[in-house]
């Protein structure tokens, strides 16, 4: 039951499965902490919808739609 992070709803919680990224933008991702079984909430979007707020690992980090289509997670069951 995965999906990319793009379509997780605000408030919703995910855990990251894997990153299909490539290159730098890839790098940025693991980076920033997404890493596989890294816990991810979506916490707002942008008044125009892009970039979205995301919480990962306690900070708060926006992430356009091009790289979080490219994340792929699998919701938490609530």
């Amino acid at each position: 039951n995965s999906i990319s992070l793009d379509l997780l709803p605000v408030g919703a919680q995910a855990r990251v499965v894997s990153i299909a990224a490539q290159g730098s933008t890839r790098r940025r991702l693991l980076d920033l902490g997404l890493v596989p079984g890294t816990q991810v909430k979506t916490l707002r979007y942008s008044p125009s919808g892009d970039p979205t707020a995301y919480r990962i690992r306690g900070a708060v980090i926006a992430l356009r739609q091009r790289e979080t289509e490219k994340i792929l997670v699998q919701p938490a069951r609530e």
